[in-house]
């Protein structure tokens, strides 16, 4: 990978990582759904007016939306707005990364390796001990709620994975603007049911510049920023060369979370992030571990 390559897959890992204490910074003042309807309403407009759509049939970019940007972030906003931290936030959605393996092998028929099981044991293990964490309501900041709409914005997530892979190659920039276009009413609707319009009104007309900057980084910093740079990059290079570098999101989150937020966890939930990032690592490095310590008993 070029120098110039690392320090955009740099970037997007940092935009990314920051990218949970900027939600929380936005949940203080804006509510979860009507912050969701505001970034994806700045991504689409202007923007869809100058980027064509792409050649993707309706019901995949329906479905696309409706999975990576609406499922996905209604389930962590909300889940942030119920007491998830933002640093066990960006850690817990990787399990994404099992989720997509999972439903890959089920849907499409992919194979799932030796490697592949024993990461995802392992870091289920690390989730048990993080929701552990959760016992009694809440424990190191972390709310039960949390944990599981957590793990529901994950399977989200990876149903986008498998969309976006039946879709292919595709304009990715066009891909997120018009698949941004999905979840606005959605999430408008979701706004009035479970917010109320005097909650929207009242959020709206008193935006704070904190929250108008986290809307604004969210729309165009981990959206349209992170997810076509992070396009751009796995079409220049393998895949298995750029997917692991997003284990180093939670790695940010979690530091930036405590540097910027003060947030805190229990031992327990230090030890169920450990295992977690274990079984991450088991999950994409395995089959090379065990392949380079074939070669070295030869």
């Amino acid at each position: 990978m070029q120098a110039r390559d690392r320090l955009l897959a740099l970037a997007i890992v940092c935009v990314w990582g920051v990218n949970f204490v900027v939600i929380k910074v936005g949940l203080a003042g804006v509510p979860p759904m009507l912050l969701g309807a505001l970034r994806f309403l700045l991504v689409v407009f202007p923007a869809i007016f100058l980027v064509p759509r792409p050649r993707v049939p309706w019901r995949l970019l329906l479905a696309y939306g409706a999975t990576i940007s609406l499922g996905q972030f209604a389930f962590l906003f909300y889940a942030m707005a119920v007491g998830m931290p933002a640093g066990l936030a960006s850690l817990v959605l990787q399990s994404q990364a099992f989720f997509t393996l999972a439903i890959a092998a089920l849907w499409l028929g992919e194979p799932v390796r030796w490697h592949n099981f024993a990461g995802m044991a392992v870091a289920a293990g690390g989730l048990a001990l993080i929701g552990a964490g959760a016992g009694a309501g809440s424990v190191g900041g972390m709310s039960a709620a949390g944990f599981v709409l957590t793990l529901c914005a994950a399977f989200c997530w990876a149903s986008g994975n498998i969309v976006s892979k039946k879709i292919g190659p595709v304009d990715l920039l066009g891909l997120v603007i018009w698949g941004a276009l999905v979840p606005i009413v959605p999430f408008a609707l979701l706004s009035l049911w479970f917010e109320g319009p005097a909650r929207i009104v009242q959020s709206v007309t008193q935006l704070s510049g904190m929250a108008v900057f986290a809307v604004a980084y969210l729309a165009f910093a981990a959206t349209v920023f992170g997810y076509t740079m992070w396009g751009r990059l796995l079409t220049r290079y393998p895949a298995s060369q750029v997917a692991p570098l997003t284990l180093l999101v939670p790695v940010v989150g979690l530091v930036s979370a405590h540097a910027l937020l003060g947030e805190d966890l229990s031992g327990l939930q230090w030890i169920g992030a450990a295992v977690v990032m274990a079984g991450l690592l088991l999950n994409v490095f395995g089959q090379r571990l065990w392949a380079g310590r074939a070669l070295a008993r030869r």
